[in-house]
């Protein structure tokens, strides 16, 4: 290696340590006694009708509609695929089709899990 990519190189990483220390925010724990997880608990509890919400009304709907979307698309290259060479490939229909229900159906159970 010449030297000038070893001064870059140097220089890189002496960046990348600076803006490290002084992006990193230390975390502390509330309480004097340091229980992390009465704050993680805390933490859930004060955040949890929020988390719900934003996960059924926009994380579920946006992955659905994009297996919907990925399983039309699956059927249209699988049908194009048949017709060339006379075999229907169910597997990637059939996997998206699982994904899509499940993922249609883990609203009504996946907060009872958690």
């Amino acid at each position: 290696m010449n030297k000038k990519k070893i001064v870059r190189m140097c220089t890189l990483a002496c960046v990348l340590v600076l803006l490290v220390c002084t992006m990193a925010v230390p975390a502390f724990a509330t309480g004097t006694t340091g229980n992390v997880s009465g704050a993680i608990t805390d933490t859930w509890n004060a955040a949890q009708g929020q988390i719900k919400d934003i996960v059924n009304n926009v994380v579920f709907p946006v992955i659905d509609m994009i297996l919907a979307v990925l399983l039309f698309v699956k059927i249209a290259t699988a049908y194009m695929d048949y017709r060339k060479h006379g075999q229907f490939d169910f597997t990637a229909p059939a996997i998206l089709f699982a994904c899509l229900l499940f993922s249609l159906t883990a609203p009504s159970y996946i907060w009872n899990i958690l």
